[in-house]
């Protein structure tokens, strides 16, 4: 394999070309209404980007995480916004990577075709937070099927989902065992949970994230839907979280690279003084110091990559990727608004609704605190802070 990771330009221009059938003016009516971009989804669904991971034999186009990066990166550097869709990407990866051929097969095809929606991940609940080991949430074997109660938070894209992954605990926490096992992945289809053990109700946040807490009540799963191992579940959705944090991060890259050009832009034409204020240090050294700041994420973004095709376990370098670009759009985005002036604030412009699509990832979907921790005790070697 290959030391170098691909840039995929015919994908780049393909997704910009995409994309610019969506300008501001249609995210703009969306970010009013709550809504979610539906005909964005569909667009991107029937050309193919949303199933670049899933390997050729099921219907995908059987591509590296680099091209899936490419088609996010791309996505949000042209103003649209990926968090719509952008679970499908790495959610899919569990399925690929621990569930049964059975399962590939029955759901990977539907998957790449677009008959079925993977945009659900049930992990998060109100009293454990990214504290993953202490969920509630159980699934009580019955027979040939699970029976779950609990709740889960700030889980994404439920309404618009037809399957979600579930994380839910299958062996009570006895005193003395591993805090991460007993916890199993189960693939739920919501179809027909919905109703019928299933409620979903909408949080609105500061951005239009359609995102929404789910609630169980005895919701029949069945066992065939396990997906791997009983009890190894916590590994399975550790394995994604590498994948998980690189996509994202170069989404971040996206976002900043969006910001930057709208920032240097408006610097050149905008005439105050009668000179551009471009032309002052005091604007465009804050320019240049976020794009500095953008590249360097952007090439940690590339070397998590590097690993991660390599076969390598680059935990701490999908990590700092993660943090860099979410720091570097969030700058990025800070220095576009302070350039623009009021303009910013501006709905037209667009700036304020990216600002506030790309200051979720200062938190999700992992905080820079504990990426911080990690980094302190798995690379420096500090005791452990929690």
């Amino acid at each position: 394999m290959s030391d170098t990771i691909e840039t995929y330009p015919e994908i780049r221009e393909a997704v910009g070309r995409l994309c610019a059938r969506f300008p501001g003016s249609y995210w703009r009516e969306l970010d009013r209404d709550m809504a979610y971009p539906q005909a964005f989804v569909d667009a991107l669904t029937e050309a193919g980007w949303l199933s670049v991971l899933i390997p050729e034999d099921y219907g995908g186009a059987g591509l590296p995480l680099s091209a899936a990066a490419a088609v996010l990166e791309e996505m949000q550097r042209a103003g649209c916004n990926g968090g719509a869709c952008h679970a499908q990407m790495y959610t899919m990866g569990t399925l690929l990577r621990h569930g049964s051929e059975a399962q590939k097969q029955r759901y990977l095809p539907e998957i790449a075709a677009g008959r079925l929606r993977l945009q659900a991940f049930g992990v998060t609940e109100p009293t454990s937070g990214t504290d993953t080991a202490a969920l509630k949430t159980m699934a009580r074997r019955e027979g040939d099927h699970f029976i779950v109660n609990g709740q889960k938070i700030w889980t994404s894209r439920a309404e618009h989902s037809d399957l979600m992954l579930l994380l839910a605990r299958t062996t009570p926490q006895t005193e003395g065992m591993k805090r991460t096992a007993g916890l199993s992945v189960l693939l739920v289809d919501m179809r027909e949970a919905r109703g019928n053990g299933l409620t979903i109700r909408p949080i609105r946040t500061m951005m239009n994230h359609a995102t929404t807490e789910v609630f169980f009540d005895n919701l029949r799963v069945p066992a065939e839907n396990l997906i791997g191992e009983e009890g190894r579940g916590f590994r399975y959705i550790l394995s994604g979280m590498n994948a998980e944090r690189i996509l994202i991060a170069a989404e971040c890259v996206g976002d900043a690279k969006w910001f930057l050009d709208k920032a240097a832009g408006y610097a050149r034409e905008r005439v105050v003084f009668g000179r551009a204020i471009g032309q002052n240090q005091g604007v465009q050294f804050p320019i240049a110091k976020a794009y500095a700041n953008m590249r360097a994420a952007e090439l940690m973004v590339h070397e998590a990559l590097r690993l991660y095709e390599r076969g390598d376990n680059p935990g701490a370098e999908a990590n700092m990727a993660k943090m860099l670009a979410a720091d570097a759009a969030f700058e990025a985005a800070n220095v576009c608004i302070q350039t623009h002036g009021g303009f910013g604030f501006a709905e037209e412009y667009d700036i304020e609704r990216k600002f506030r699509e790309t200051r979720l990832y200062q938190v999700a979907p992992i905080s820079t605190n504990l990426i911080l921790s990690y980094l302190a005790e798995h690379v420096l070697g500090l005791p452990r802070s929690y």
